[in-house]
C-alpha cells in the first residue's frame, strides 16, 4: 500500500509540474500529501490555494476519490486559516491531528477567496472584487490552471462545500464553472454544491431574527418590533437594487439586537457572543493517521490556547514558515475588511436564482444547517427555499424527513434528511454556524454520503 500511494504521490507531482508556467509559486511536501501555491487569477492578482491528499484514499474505479473545494465566508475570511484549522482540515489550531478531519472522506483543497484574504493578495487595491460574480471568474481561472493539465485531479470529483458568504461564492462559482466545462474550457467533473449555513438570501434572514430571538426570551416584544420594522426597510432596499443601503441596515439591525439581548452569539442563539462556539479549538488529538501532517510544523514556539484569536500568530509564524513562499509584504488576518468594504454593494444581493440554474442542469445541491444558527437560520433557510422555482420542489416539500444518528448510536438523534431528485437537505441538531465543529461525527458521515466516499 506505501508503494502505491507513493506512485500516486509521485504522479500528482509531476502533473503539477507541469503547471509550473502558469502559476507563480508552488511549493510541497517531499511525500505529495500536500502541495500549495499561488495562481495568478488576473494580472497582479493571485489567489492561494492549498491542497491535502487524503491518507485515506481508497482506489476504487466504480467510486472514484472525491476532493472538496471549501469556501469560506466572511466576504474576506481565509479558508487556508478559518476552514482549515479550526474546523475541517488534518490538524486544529493547537496543531493536534483532528480525528474528524473531513481528509477521511475526500481530498481537501483550501483556497483564500477572494483576492486580498488571507494569504492572498493583490498588487492594487484596485483589483479586489467587488460582485460574487468576478470572485466566480477568479475562482473558475484558479480551477482551470490547476485541473486542466492535471489528469489526476480530472479523475477526482470536485464538490464544492460553503460556509457562510461562501454560499454565494459557491453557487456561482457553479454556475460559472458549468459554463465553462460546457464550452469545453475546464475539464473537470463537477460533483455537487454543498450550502452549508448560507447567506443565500439575507432577507429570509434578517426577518427570521426577531421572531426567533422573541420566541427564546432573547429579545422582548420592543425590540422585535424594531427589527421587524427594520426588516421590510432592508427588504424594501434589496427590491430597488440598493444593496449598499441594505448592507448599512442590516449592520444596524445587528447593533440594535446585540444591545438589547445582552450580545446574542449570532452564531449560536443560545449563547452569548463571548461563548462563540468556535472560540476554544474542539478539535481532538485523534489517530496516528492523520499525525503525519503535524511533522512539518515546528511547536517548539508556538503554543496557542487554541482559539481563533491565536490564528493571526499561527499563520504567520509555524505556518507561514513551513510554506516559503508567501512574499515578505502580505500578512495573513483573520478578515480582510478590504475585501468586505468592496463587496458591500453585493452582500445583501440574493442568489436563488443560482441555486434554482444549477438544480435546472441536474447538479447536485445539497443544503445542511445547523439547529441554533442565527446569522443564517434555518428559519430563513426554509423560506427562500420555498421561492424556488425548480420543478421538483412540490414533490421535496411532501416527503417527511429521515431521522438521522451517528457512530452506531439509535437512541439519540443528530438530524434529519431529506432528499427528492439532485436536492439534499440536512438539519443538523444541535450546531450553530459551525456545523463541523459543534458536531463532527454526524458532518463526517453527512461529507461520506454528499462525496458518495468510497471510505
Amino acid at each position: 500500500m506505501e508503494n502505491q500511494y507513493s506512485l500516486l504521490y509521485l504522479s500528482l507531482l509531476l502533473s503539477f509540474s507541469l503547471l509550473h508556467e502558469h502559476i507563480a509559486y508552488a511549493a510541497g511536501t517531499n511525500d505529495g500529501s500536500e502541495h500549495w501555491g499561488y495562481v495568478e487569477v488576473r494580472p497582479k492578482a493571485h489567489m492561494f490555494w492549498w491542497l491535502y491528499r487524503s491518507p485515506c484514499r481508497v482506489e476504487d474505479p466504480s467510486k472514484p476519490w472525491p476532493t472538496i473545494l471549501w469556501l469560506q465566508g466572511g466576504p474576506g475570511g481565509s479558508g487556508v486559516g478559518f476552514g482549515n484549522f479550526l474546523e475541517i482540515g488534518p490538524l486544529d489550531a493547537k496543531l493536534n491531528p483532528r480525528n474528524s478531519t473531513w481528509l477521511r472522506k475526500a481530498d481537501l483543497l483550501f483556497v483564500d477567496n477572494p483576492v486580498a484574504t488571507g494569504f492572498s493578495f493583490v498588487e492594487d487595491k484596485t483589483l479586489v472584487v467587488k460582485t460574487d460574480e468576478e470572485a466566480a471568474e477568479d475562482l473558475t481561472t484558479l480551477l482551470k490552471k490547476l485541473f486542466n493539465r492535471n489528469e489526476t485531479l480530472q479523475k477526482s470529483p470536485l464538490y464544492i462545500f460553503a460556509e457562510s458568504y461562501g454560499g454565494k461564492f459557491a453557487v456561482t462559482l457553479g454556475v460559472s464553472a458549468l459554463k465553462a466545462i460546457e464550452a469545453g474550457t475546464l475539464r473537470l467533473q463537477l460533483g455537487g454544491v454543498t450550502l452549508g449555513d448560507s447567506w443565500i438570501s439575507p432577507e429570509e434572514f434578517v426577518f427570521s431574527w426577531g421572531p426567533l430571538l422573541k420566541d427564546l426570551s432573547r429579545i422582548d416584544s420592543n425590540t422585535l418590533k424594531i427589527s421587524n420594522s427594520l426588516a421590510h426597510k432592508i427588504r424594501r432596499q434589496i427590491a430597488k437594487g440598493n444593496y449598499k443601503k441594505a448592507t448599512a441596515s442590516y449592520g444596524l439591525l445587528q447593533n440594535i439586537i446585540s444591545n438589547n439581548s445582552n450580545n446574542v452569539d449570532f452564531y449560536n442563539f443560545l449563547l452569548d457572543s463571548k461563548n462563540d462556539p468556535v472560540t476554544g479549538n474542539r478539535g481532538s488529538k485523534g489517530k496516528d493517521v492523520m499525525g503525519k501532517y503535524s511533522e512539518y510544523l515546528s511547536t517548539k514556539k508556538y503554543s496557542p490556547s487554541g482559539n481563533e484569536q491565536d490564528l493571526p500568530r499561527l499563520m504567520n509564524g509555524p505556518i507561514r514558515k513551513k510554506l516559503k513562499i508567501i512574499p515578505k509584504n502580505v500578512t495573513w488576518r483573520l478578515q480582510s475588511m478590504l475585501v468586505f468594504q468592496a463587496m458591500r454593494g453585493d452582500f445583501m444581493r440574493p442568489r436563488i436564482k443560482e441555486v434554482d440554474h444549477l438544480l435546472a442542469k441536474g447538479v447536485n445541491v445539497t443544503i445542511y444547517n445547523g439547529q441554533v444558527d442565527l446569522l443564517c437560520s434555518t428559519k430563513g433557510v426554509e423560506a427562500w427555499l420555498k421561492k424556488l422555482k425548480w420543478g421538483g420542489l412540490k414533490k421535496f416539500m411532501s416527503l417527511d424527513r429521515i431521522p438521522l444518528y451517528c457512530s452506531g448510536d439509535n437512541t439519540t438523534t443528530k438530524g434529519f434528511f431529506r432528499s427528492y431528485k439532485n436536492l439534499y437537505f440536512y438539519w443538523i441538531l444541535g450546531a450553530g454556524h459551525f456545523v463541523p465543529v459543534d458536531q463532527p461525527c454526524v458532518s463526517l458521515e453527512m461529507v461520506g454520503n454528499i462525496t458518495r466516499s468510497p471510505n
